[in-house]
């Protein structure tokens, strides 16, 4: 992982945060932690679906399975 990545992660560390997988399902929650192959531990979390969310509480997302990260937007 860049040291622009890990700096943009580590700004982030306890915000809200939207993740999106290799399986195209979206989780959100609030980043605790992540190491250099970009495994995140998210608290709080919960799976989007399309008209509705299933609570998830604390998960460990291997980083070979993430897409994208990205700050989750307001409100």
């Amino acid at each position: 992982m860049s040291d622009a990545a890990q700096r943009l992660l580590g700004e982030n560390l306890g915000q809200d945060v939207v993740v999106k997988l290799r399986s195209s399902e979206v989780v959100r929650g609030k980043l605790k932690s992540f190491d250099q192959h970009l495994n995140i531990v998210l608290e709080d979390a919960y799976e989007v679906l399309e008209d509705k969310t299933r609570r998830l509480g604390t998960v460990v997302i291997r980083g070979e399975n993430i897409v994208l990260i990205s700050p989750a937007p307001k409100g």
